[in-house]
């Protein structure tokens, strides 16, 4: 790929994660919310939530087989944007909870291999420059916290009702935009094995199931936190502040991740941001200051952003070339997938109970034992000489 093909490319699939994570971050602070609003309860919440996440374990997996098999990544992600935003419009005729499972499935179906596909064309696009993906990724984080700021206005002005209009408005200029995703051919090394086996190594499995512990602790927050914030009587625009300044510190690491990279391995970065995740779940279940609530925010840049940089970059360095979207699908099934459904249920079923403060202190533990179990594992590795960068 010649220098100018390249930046041509990287710059469609900046506009891609601009647009993904603009809907995003209308959508995951606000529709819970929205849902919130129109009286249903923590366990339907929850399920709603986990249900679109179950969506999100098998798809992804199902589309990134096709994609690997028949060379067809990138007509599926365009059809997959199209499809996902047309079946948007059905929320438009419901707000009873059964019709709005059903639509949250059949969106989810379309929706659910997008992220991991567009990671897949970014490692593609980058080439040996993997370790500056973090660069492109920020321009999903500028847009995620755009939306947040403006939406957590409007709806305090307005109604939360809105939010559907601009999802699908969002969503529209994302399926006009994929029409321009690159096509990129990637040479397969030969002495690389493709298929699913390459990910069932124990050091994948291992992975994996930590990965899946990290994300089973964010379900609180991305289930319940603003259900929560507003329960302790904040405003929608504080809200959307708390949510900006996540993503504002997101962005910073992301943008310095190529320094990050280069100076400590995926592991240690990977234990670290188990560790941090752990102190951020236990701030927010003993706090109510605003203050203090925004300084826990701002461990979103290791909770996340130092996390999922680390996670995209550690499966990538252990699949072969012929299975990179499958592999950037099941580590996103796994984790955001699986993870997400099982935390969602759980903080569900235990907000109705317990309210939401103690979800933030069972999640706490939960990422500190994946954390406990990622660094023994590797310790173990390192040990035996098997280790890696």
């Amino acid at each position: 790929m010649s220098a100018q093909s390249k930046q041509s490319s990287l710059l469609i699939i900046r506009s891609q994660y601009f647009l993904y994570f603009g809907v995003f971050g209308i959508y995951l602070p606000y529709f819970n919310l929205y849902c919130y609003h129109l009286g249903f309860s923590g366990t339907q919440i929850g399920t709603l939530s986990a249900f679109r996440s179950l969506v999100l374990v098998i798809f992804p997996l199902i589309w990134g087989a096709l994609a690997d098999r028949f060379r067809l990544r990138r007509s599926i992600y365009i059809g997959c944007n199209m499809l996902g935003t047309l079946i948007w419009l059905f929320y438009f005729t419901t707000i009873d909870f059964w019709p709005m499972l059903i639509i949250t499935v059949a969106h989810g179906v379309f929706y659910a291999p997008l992220i991991s596909f567009l990671e897949a064309f970014t490692m593609d696009a980058l080439g040996q420059e993997k370790e500056s993906y973090g660069r492109i990724r920020a321009w999903g984080s500028i847009a995620f916290i755009f939306m947040v700021l403006v939406f957590g206005r409007l709806i305090d002005l307005f109604q939360i009702e809105l939010i559907l209009v601009f999802i699908f408005a969002g969503s529209l200029l994302q399926s006009a935009a994929a029409v321009g995703i690159p096509r990129i051919d990637v040479t397969a090394k030969k002495h690389l094995r493709p298929g699913a086996r390459s990910l069932l190594t124990p050091r994948v499995i291992v992975f994996l199931f930590c990965g899946f512990l990290m994300l089973v602790s964010h379900g609180a927050y991305y289930g319940f936190f603003s259900i929560h914030l507003e329960n302790l009587g904040y405003s929608n625009t504080f809200i959307g502040v708390t949510w900006a300044l996540a993503s504002i510190a997101e962005i910073l690491v992301m943008i310095k991740s190529d320094r990050i990279f280069k100076r400590f391995s995926l592991e240690k970065v990977l234990v670290f941001s188990f560790l941090v995740a752990t102190l951020r779940w236990f701030v927010l279940f003993f706090v109510r200051s605003p203050m203090l609530i925004l300084l826990a925010q701002a461990l979103h840049a290791v909770t996340y952003g130092t996390f999922h940089m680390a996670s995209i970059l550690y499966i990538d360095h252990m699949t072969p070339e012929k299975s990179k979207t499958l592999g950037q699908a099941v580590n996103n099934a796994v984790q955001y997938g699986l993870g997400l459904m099982v935390g969602f249920m759980l903080n569900g079923y235990l907000y109705e109970r317990a309210g939401s403060s103690v979800l933030f202190i069972i999640s706490g533990f939960i990422a500190l034992s994946g954390g406990v179990l990622f660094w023994g594992f590797c310790k173990v590795k390192h040990e035996n000489g098997t280790g890696h960068r």
